[in-house]
């Protein structure tokens, strides 16, 4: 057997000049290259295979910047996570693309602003909820796994998806990983909430919160009025009609929340629905297994693997043996379980001897989701450390997030990087890396990071950075050459309550339309390399050249949107609407569609790992 013809560098396998040695052969018994290309074609093709890299993206969800021990947190222990960033490159101004999950996953995908994919939203709500809605990434766009599918990669998805399902029928799976080139899938196409755990109450209580009671109460006063005046048939029918539409609300309201779980909070593997609703408890465990089980099958050949928590999203659950183990309640638990997912999926690189082969990446989607209080009062969100606000914000702890990066041999160990960068600068990344071509048939908005990472450049590609909540451009980033500052400009910030706070308790979270935000004209302007916990907007008293400042930020803004194609929506109120026909259900409607078919253990010791 040829010892370049698999899992080694071609590099290895010839000498300076060109001429090929077979491990066993004498000096003076070498072959001509040219030979052994034109008689081994075959090898030497699988030589040129083994020779990609092969790629683990790992993405948590609503973990804050602040929670992690090499970003500065001292009480809630990430060893595994540490080591990654001690033997690798932490970026300190890593950024997503938006701070809500659907569009900073459909830019992360794409390596485009979400409002270019349609992935964002002019209405209330930023992301998908239900499964039997049939918005979705479009299958124009073209995501990296897509790429490197066509490269011969193996690729998979484990974890949250969170980019849409179906179109018109529960079984066309328009928007299903499989079709933005996911060879396998072993996940949850939604996202993990609240009401998919039991004792963990409902996020749509919150929906009471914006029932208007005073005009209801008002009505009510006049309907007495009007009867008292003589007017009853009016007021009777009147009454009668409202109370109605007030019982038929309340009534769909808490059939919704009652069966919320058994309709949305399942799992797939592929596209087939195996347990439904979802037992979360050992989850992270069995997706921990499915994903060594797949470094494992195709150890010899370039491989993506997207690994996708659903912690720390809340309704968290954590393991038996997490419980309780660390100093943060349920929260730290859920943390420590996750950096135990990140050891074991080191360790089986190491075991399978990929570490120098492959390029890891660990980030965030979004800053942690402040709002996040238990039913019982325990706090259930993450830290956003010197930054502020936090999840559906576009204040630094909003967007903010991990980036670190790990190669041995490639990567330097040790390196922190204080440049703007974007979890969008992935697509290009990894697709140059593979080997292919960056489509050049629409805007990509990332830039390729490896020149940074890797020291040959030190300054980021990105002058401007644009940051939007749902479709309203709301921040503009300026990196200005030759000058160490930062300058940010926040066209309007959401209105926190209670007031001192810096989150929005009174709706869960915050909006990004009227009358839940208040604007800015002019903007308020932050140096971010000065005041990065954005505490002193400044002015032209403070910064002699704010008006020069902003009108540039403000030019780059109206540039940008009006580069901005328009593309269908996916995130409309149409969009968003339950309908029966795409309800995925593995038994019946009438059964509550329950089912337990997933045949992975459910232990706390998944096939093939080691505990740490």
């Amino acid at each position: 057997q040829l010892p370049c013809s698999k899992n080694i560098a071609k590099e290895e396998c010839f000498n300076d000049d060109g001429i090929f040695s077979f491990g066993f052969m004498q000096p003076g018994m070498e072959i001509p290259r040219i030979l052994i290309s034109l008689v081994l074609l075959p090898a030497s093709s699988l030589s040129l295979g083994a020779s990609k890299p092969s790629f683990v993206l790992m993405m948590v969800d609503d973990l804050g910047i602040g929670d992690l021990g090499c970003y500065g947190n001292t009480t809630l222990k990430t060893p595994n996570i540490d080591r990654l960033a001690q033997d690798g490159v932490k970026l300190t101004q890593h950024l997503a693309a938006s701070p809500l999950c659907t569009p900073s996953r459909a830019a992360f995908l794409t390596g485009r602003y979400p409002i270019r994919s349609g992935m964002a939203s002019y209405g209330h709500v930023g992301v998908f909820i239900i499964s039997a809605a049939s918005g979705g990434l479009p299958r124009e766009e073209i995501t990296f796994a897509r790429i490197l599918k066509d490269q011969g990669y193996k690729t998979a998805l484990i974890g949250k998806w969170h980019q849409g399902l179906s179109c018109e029928h529960r079984g066309d799976h328009c928007h299903h990983p499989r079709v933005h080139g996911f060879d396998h899938f072993y996940g949850i196409p939604m996202t993990n909430l609240r009401d998919c755990q039991p004792g963990h109450g409902s996020i749509f209580y919150a929906a009471f919160a914006h029932v208007p009671y005073g005009k209801l109460l008002a009505t009510l006063g006049g309907l007495v009025a009007l009867h008292t005046a003589g007017a009853r048939v009016a007021a009777r029918r009147l009454a009668t009609g409202l109370a109605a539409l007030l019982l038929a609300m309340a009534g769909l309201l808490c059939v919704f929340i009652l069966t919320f779980a058994d309709l949305n909070c399942f799992l797939m593997r592929g596209e087939e629905v195996v347990e439904q609703p979802y037992v979360a408890e050992n989850l992270t465990q069995r997706m921990t297994g499915e994903a060594v089980e797949f470094l494992e099958r195709n150890s010899d050949v370039p491989f993506l693997l997207f690994f996708s928590f659903l912690q720390v999203h809340t309704g968290l659950f954590a393991s038996p043996r997490f419980r309780g183990k660390s100093r943060h309640g349920l929260y730290g638990d859920v943390v420590t379980e996750v950096d135990w997912c990140v050891g074991q999926i080191m360790k089986t690189l190491e075991r399978l001897e990929l570490k120098e082969k492959t390029l890891v990446y660990l980030t965030s989607d979004q800053g942690p989701h402040l709002e996040e209080i238990s039913v019982h009062g325990e706090v259930h969100h993450g830290y956003s450390g010197i930054y502020r606000a936090g999840k559906s914000t576009n204040w630094e702890g909003g967007i903010r997030v991990p980036g670190i990066f790990h190669w041995p041999g490639k990567l330097p160990a040790g390196k922190v990087i204080d440049e703007p960068t974007s979890n969008m600068d992935l697509f290009p990344s990894v697709v140059n890396l593979a080997g292919a071509s960056i489509p050049s048939d629409r805007k990509i908005d990332g830039h390729d990071l490896m020149p940074l990472l890797q020291g040959r450049v030190v300054r980021s590609d990105h002058e401007f950075m644009f940051h939007y909540c749902n479709a309203n451009l709301n921040a503009v980033r300026w990196h200005p050459a030759n000058s160490t500052s930062l300058w940010k400009a926040l066209f309007f910030t959401p209105n926190f309550y209670p007031e001192n706070t810096t989150g929005c308790f009174h709706m869960h979270i915050c909006h990004c339309i009227d009358p839940f935000i208040t604007h800015h004209d002019p903007p308020l302007l932050f140096d971010l390399s000065k005041d990065p916990s954005e505490s002193k907007p400044l002015s032209p008293a403070t910064e002699p050249n704010f008006h020069s400042i902003v009108g540039v930020m403000v030019d780059a803004a109206k540039a940008h949107e009006q580069g901005v194609e328009p593309v269908p929506e996916q995130l409309t109120l149409q969009h968003h609407l339950w309908k029966p026909w795409l309800q995925p259900c593995c038994s019946t409607l009438g059964q509550l569609c329950r089912c337990k078919r997933d045949h992975r253990p459910a232990t706390t010791e998944p096939p093939s790992i080691v505990s740490s």
